[in-house]
């Protein structure tokens, strides 16, 4: 998912958006009753990086362990290490980068697909074998990080040489290991001794189990693209959808226990730091801060308190505009694990975030039925969350 402003522009526009934008929602207006929820580790916080796309796809995962082993002692539960694969995923994306010649988006924003490719090809370590904070923060702050690999891989694109060297790639793994760390190739878990991709295995995951949805008109449904957006960097294919087939396909999957992987837009009004999700119906846009400051406000910039919004209504057509229009793009990835409703029966859905305990609900947001609807851009389930009449049609089993 993208980052969109430098640090130098966000503070000079920040006082700028404030003034400019409609008063928010605010947890005080609302009152949650949770009608399904999954279990979910804890909330973790990606700081100062942009890799929710590998936090959500984790907690995604851990579920799946938990769900499919039946773990029921929260001591038990899985940990898995984002570092690792955002390491191994910013390797194969250098490697990529080059390759075409630097028509590539070079940065820390991805996508669900590409955690999936890396969990086939190197598999997985648990956080206790793999931390990747090897240069001295608490938390990820990965800035000087991300501009060091890009300004090293814009340097051998740009080489004089007629050829490259054969060595180019073990200096750009070099800042890798110093930023991050070498990867273990063996270690103790449990009592056990692991690979990665044993550990992978032992934990009972299987990338091929997990199918990516969207729901756009601008390619026939009940077939595969790639969705244009520039974090797709290894062009990995979602299944297109109809607007009822892709929410059926959401909660299907919720009502017979599986938990979703969501990513789409959070640059809006009713996308709050206080932990909402409404779709307020306004063309103005929110943006600021760190990741978390970026979509929904400072701190020290409260908003007084509102009354429930009333939600725009949401069609094929609209979404469909939305994405083309750029009003949806690829802000987020989250985790969703259960519904809910407000006092007055609408539906929402828990959202498990990767910004540390925050909001009024300790780090889950609650997000309209409509927020899903309008600014989803893709969803990863399992494969049995599937309903079965879709699943037929794609031929998927």
């Amino acid at each position: 998912m993208k980052i969109r402003f430098t640090a130098l522009a966000l503070a000079v526009l920040m006082p700028i958006l404030a003034s400019a934008q409609p008063n928010r929602p605010t947890a005080a207006s609302y009152t949650f009753t949770t009608d399904k929820e999954m279990p979910v580790t804890s909330v973790k916080n990606q700081f100062r990086s942009g890799t929710c796309w590998c936090f959500s796809s984790l907690s995604f995962l851990e579920s799946e362990v938990i769900r499919q082993k039946g773990i029921t002692d929260e001591n038990l539960y899985p940990d898995f290490s984002e570092m690792f694969v955002v390491r191994n995923s910013y390797r194969d994306r250098g490697i990529k980068y080059v390759r075409l010649d630097g028509s590539l988006k070079m940065g820390a924003g991805s996508d669900f697909g590409d955690v999936f490719e890396v969990i086939r090809q190197d598999g997985l370590v648990p956080q206790q074998a793999y931390s990747g904070m090897n240069y001295g923060t608490e938390l990820p702050v990965q800035g000087e990080l991300d501009a060091v690999l890009k300004a090293y891989v814009e340097a051998v694109v740009k080489n004089p040489n007629r050829s490259l060297t054969p060595v180019w790639s073990k200096g750009y793994i070099g800042i890798l290991d110093a930023y991050l760390g070498p990867v273990p190739e063996f270690f103790s878990y449990n009592g056990a001794t692991y690979s990665p991709t044993s550990f992978r295995d032992a934990m009972g995951i299987d990338p091929d189990d997990y199918v990516g949805f969207t729901s756009y008109t601008h390619h026939p449904f009940y077939t595969q693209f790639a969705i244009e957006v520039e974090d797709n960097w290894r062009w990995t294919p979602s299944w297109n959808v109809t607007l009822d087939e892709f929410m059926a396909i959401i909660d299907n999957a919720v009502e017979n226990g599986y938990t979703v992987l969501w990513g789409g837009d959070v640059s809006e009004p009713g996308f709050t730091r206080d932990g909402l999700a409404i779709l307020i119906d306004t063309e103005n846009r929110s943006t600021a801060g760190s990741d978390q400051a970026r979509w929904t406000g400072s701190a020290d910039q409260p908003k007084p308190e509102q009354p429930a919004f009333n939600e725009m209504e949401v069609t094929q057509e609209i979404r469909q505009m939305m994405f083309d229009n750029k009003t949806s793009t690829d802000d987020h990835g989250m985790h969703l694990y259960g519904t809910a409703h407000d006092q007055n029966g609408t539906k929402y859905y828990l959202i498990k975030n990767s910004w540390g305990d925050t909001g009024a609900y300790h780090g889950t947001w609650y997000m309209s039925e409509k927020f899903v609807m309008a600014k989803t851009l893709n969803i990863v389930v399992h494969k049995d969350a599937i309903p079965a009449e879709i699943a037929g049609k794609l031929g998927i089993r």
